[in-house]
């Protein structure tokens, strides 16, 4: 009882966000290498981090922004991606979705998107 009180979720989630962290996509590693240690205008990310029963790819907890990143995969569980976001935006989180060929590609604009965002950098 007292792991999930720490955590607010069950030790099975908290191993299953381990486990990704340590299998990021190529993307994931892109965008995280720019994220962490608060380097984008010293907000603070954490990845693979569980909110609830979900597992969301990145976020930022002051500002209640998550950021998924959509591979091939996605587009065969639009549904379940649809049901996530509107869990997630009930509980007060903005949600916002990058491709993983946008992150490889188009870095600097993902990462300018984060920061509209995040309402930072002005």
């Amino acid at each position: 009882m007292a792991d999930y009180q720490r955590w607010r979720t069950t030790a099975a989630i908290q191993k299953r966000a381990t486990e990704l962290r340590q299998a990021q996509t190529l993307a994931e590693q892109k965008l995280w290498a720019r994220l962490r240690r608060k380097q984008l205008y010293g907000l603070k990310f954490r990845r693979q981090h569980p909110i609830g029963r979900f597992i969301v790819d990145f976020c930022c907890l002051s500002k209640k922004l998550v950021i998924e990143l959509d591979g091939d995969s996605h587009s065969e569980q639009e549904e379940y991606d649809q049901k996530r976001t509107a869990w997630l935006q009930e509980r007060g989180y903005r949600v916002i979705r990058f491709t993983n060929r946008q992150v490889e590609r188009h870095l600097e604009a993902v990462l300018a998107e984060i920061v509209r965002q995040c309402d930072v950098g002005k």
